[in-house]
């Protein structure tokens, strides 16, 4: 089951997603994710193609596809 929704980021109710992908600027990743640790439940799955967190937030696991990294979290 897979939903796919244009809504304002920072206004969406998220927590019910299992897994939550992203392709934001990491500036943007930054100040998002106050809310997805605030708001997913732990074991839901973050990633995130091209742009990191930042340092605050090192990715548990980091994969080349195609030359791009894709960065993974799971929220605890």
């Amino acid at each position: 089951k897979v939903q796919i929704r244009q809504e304002d980021l920072f206004e969406a109710d998220i927590d019910d997603a299992t897994v939550v992908t992203l392709y934001l600027l990491q500036s943007l990743n930054i100040k998002l994710m106050p809310k997805l640790k605030k708001e997913l439940k732990p074991g839901t799955r973050v990633v995130s193609q091209s742009f990191s967190m930042g340092d605050d937030w090192p990715p548990e696991k980091t994969v080349d596809v195609d030359g791009r990294p894709v960065y993974l979290w799971t929220i605890k």
